[in-house]
């Protein structure tokens, strides 16, 4: 035993069990949820624990025997008894050295591991596929550790387990670092292996301010320390994100006809370096899409779907319109009582409404007449259908409406999915065997409250049902797991837990975590997370360093 800090105590009312001990340890040592403890048990073996609750308790009956020995609760003089006291700690057994499980033993020796042990003890010692997923600090003073958490890449991105999914209300853009940085660790990996048959491409969503707008160009305020971490600790390259490219959303009201929170001059630079791009949607090409409008509509008659089906089969003249505006015209037509021709079943009132809900979103510029290819215009669909290995696509959406954001997002999950499919036509060879898609605010699209009719939900719930296969992968993030549809987040291997609220903590998301580790959910740090991997035999408390990639001050 390196340094025993304690002895296991079996009692009548609280004996130790399989899965769980206590002992005792002395008042003054400083220990803290997450800490890895050993034990001496049978055979000349050792079991690991991991802490969960830590008790005060003296000799003292009763609180009045406490304030009488305070001589009556004057507060400025010393008790006249000395109590004995010390600290009372619960921990979840983790293993054993030799698989021994027999609860340990009445009076066993405890103490603190060493990093080859914290290693073993939380299954984080010769994880296969090793990818970075932050680092432990453990202990205090001279007995202080830090050490190196990996995933095993192939639960996280297929093909033994796949997803991600990020909760919390930890502050501004923590839950988008954390991903960002594991993002980073991926491509590194991918970048060493580009020879390898197994590679991977990004699709993510910047739905805040400048959040992902420059993840290609360094951070300037990284102190060394952090540099540190990054190569020492992690095995990580300091250099920002590479082969990254921005699509911006059309717009005829600014200097670089983009509607965005970059500023007009970065985002005219990145045009001319041949990584930044303006998309549009055309009538002609995008039409088949018109159903992703209708994604935050209740359409429980299905009189919405047999508006879409109607226009695109070509009934009531529809099947001659070739632009947006004459789209509008047509729909008009429909909207005033007593028209005649066309699906007796569809009334004039779904009609209206039908036209209040595309007539909004289609005022938007990025639903336009032609797209302009000399001046970096370009279709969604077709640009993720050109998709390379290591490649990261970064679609602005943060400065469009809620119907609009939605449009976007479910065109591009349709491409990804055709291309997946090989129905785009494109050589397996040169597809990526593997493509991530970071959501923000999930709960826009797959909470509880989203129409079960909403096709965007559908398209979400079969990528987390049956993506793992097909090499579709999701990094969702949202503020509340509470509130997310159970089935996106129940297929999810990996979750990762920021600070969140007390209200969050009550719901049954959180039923399995110990109570102590529910209240640390409520204080932890921005760069703090509670992480649940299938590697792992229990929750673990991590930190990550500092985005390596350029960070705006209001995000």
């Amino acid at each position: 035993m390196t340094k025993t800090i304690g002895k296991v105590a079996a009692t009548e009312k609280q004996p130790t069990t399989i899965d769980e001990f206590f002992f005792w340890t002395n008042k003054q040592r400083i220990l803290n949820p997450f800490d890895v403890v050993k034990v001496e048990h049978i055979e000349g073996s050792i079991s690991f624990g991991i802490i969960e609750e830590i008790s005060h308790i003296t000799d003292s009956a009763s609180y009045l025997s406490n304030f009488i020995s305070s001589d009556f609760g004057d507060v400025t003089t010393e008790p006249n008894m000395h109590r004995i006291g010390m600290n009372f700690v619960k921990a979840k057994v983790l293993g054993n050295n030799k698989s021994i499980y027999t609860p340990v033993l009445d009076g066993s020796k405890v103490g603190l591991a060493d990093q080859g042990e914290v290693l073993q003890a939380l299954g984080l010692k010769d994880i296969k596929n090793p990818l970075a997923c932050g680092y432990m600090e453990m202990y205090r003073g001279e007995d202080k550790i830090s050490l190196p958490v990996h995933f095993n890449s192939q639960f996280l991105i297929g093909p033994e387990g796949a997803h991600l999914n990020i909760s919390g209300i930890s502050g501004l853009a923590a839950k988008t670092s954390y991903t960002m940085f594991l993002v980073k660790a991926i491509q590194e990996k991918y970048l060493q292996n580009e020879d390898s048959n197994d590679s991977v491409a990004f699709v993510m969503f910047n739905v805040k301010g400048r959040d992902l707008l420059a993840i290609d160009e360094p951070n300037e305020d990284l102190t060394k320390e952090e540099k540190k971490r990054y190569t020492e600790m992690l095995g990580l390259t300091t250099e920002p994100f590479q082969n990254a490219k921005y699509f911006y959303p059309y717009s005829d009201q600014t200097k670089s006809k983009t509607s965005s929170s970059a500023k007009d001059l970065d985002i005219e630079t990145q045009i001319d370096l041949d990584k930044g791009f303006r998309y549009k949607y055309v009538y002609e090409d995008d039409k088949p899409n018109l159903d992703l409008l209708m994604s935050n509509i209740e359409d429980s008659s299905g009189t919405m779907e047999s508006i879409v089906n109607f226009i695109l089969t070509g009934q009531g003249g529809f099947g001659e319109v070739t632009t947006w505006s004459q789209f509008i015209d047509k729909v008009n037509e429909r909207t005033k009582a007593g028209q005649k021709g066309g699906d007796k079943e569809i009334s004039v009132m779904s009609w209206r409404k039908f036209k209040r809900v595309v007539k909004k979103a289609l005022n938007n510029p990025i639903f336009s007449q032609r797209i302009v290819p000399s001046k970096s215009e370009v279709r969604l669909q077709e640009s993720i259908g050109e998709i390379k290995k290591n490649d990261i696509h970064v679609i602005d959406i943060a400065r469009l409406d809620q119907d609009t954001q939605a449009f976007v997002f479910g065109d591009v999950i349709r491409a990804i999915y055709e291309l997946k499919l090989g129905q785009d036509g494109r050589d397996e060879r040169d597809i990526p065997s593997k493509i991530v898609i970071f959501i923000d605010e999930l709960n826009k699209y797959a909470s509880k409250d989203i129409p079960k009719n909403s096709p965007i939900l559908k398209q979400i719930l079969d990528i987390s049902e049956r993506g793992r296969s097909l090499g579709v992968i999701l990094f969702s993030v949202e503020q509340f797991k509470s509130a997310i549809h159970d089935r996106v987040k129940g297929n999810c291997a990996t979750h990762a837990y920021g600070r969140t609220n007390a209200i969050e903590i009550s719901k049954g998301d959180y039923r399995f975590v110990p109570p102590v580790y529910k209240n640390m959910m409520t204080r932890l740090d921005l760069s703090e997370y509670i992480i649940e991997h299938p590697v792992f035999r229990s929750l673990l408390n991590i930190k990550f360093p500092k985005p390596l990639y350029k960070q705006f001050p209001n995000g």
